[in-house]
């Protein structure tokens, strides 16, 4: 019995180990950027974006990373057809111009050995501006089925929209926009 036990610990501290240098693809069906945005002072709207790719270089002994991710504005959907089509156009999102919202990573910052945020520039719009990635949960762990490591994260960060050029329906809709990311990797070899 302790050494079932022994060994069970012993596999799941393998599988959850850090993985220390390794570069990832985003995992286009497990990666999901959404966003809120206040409405009328006491509405919250919501949507995603369907497509999305990336990578991710993650060197948890080293302290650092580099992080690519690529969005399809043409995917954006809130749930309601007619809204989407009006925020895809020229006063919004203006995906004909700009048919891709882009974050690059410039630094990952540490608290010990834990990635807690990610700052670097979104380019939405035609404009970058800096942009800061809350981290509140990263794993790196080994998939069974394909034997592979993979990391899993949750993201959060806000964005003021005006600092795009996107100032349509204000004051009556928001400028502060939350994002949130669920992202999976897998490996790229």
């Amino acid at each position: 019995m302790l050494r079932a036990r022994q060994s069970t610990l012993l596999l799941v501290s393998l599988l959850s180990a850090p993985v220390w240098a390794a570069t990832y693809q985003l995992d286009p069906s497990h990666t999901f950027p959404q966003f809120e945005i206040d409405h009328l002072w006491f509405f919250t709207e919501r949507g995603q974006f369907a497509r999305v790719q990336g990578s991710l270089e993650y060197d948890v002994k080293q302290h650092t990373g580099i992080l690519e991710v690529v969005i399809d504005a043409t995917s954006l959907d809130t749930g309601n057809d007619e809204r989407d089509a009006v925020l895809k156009g020229a006063g919004w999102f203006d995906i004909s111009r700009y048919p891709t919202i882009t974050f690059r990573s410039q630094r990952f910052i540490f608290e010990q050995d834990q990635l807690a945020a990610i700052e670097g520039k979104l380019t939405m719009l035609g404009m970058a501006q800096p942009m800061r990635l809350e981290i509140a949960r990263i794993q790196c762990v080994l998939n069974l089925a394909s034997r592979k490591r993979r990391c899993e994260a949750d993201a959060s960060g806000t964005l003021q929209r005006s600092r795009f050029g996107m100032r349509t329906g204000q004051p009556f809709i928001g400028d502060e926009v939350r994002l949130r990311i669920q992202a999976r990797t897998y490996p790229e070899n």
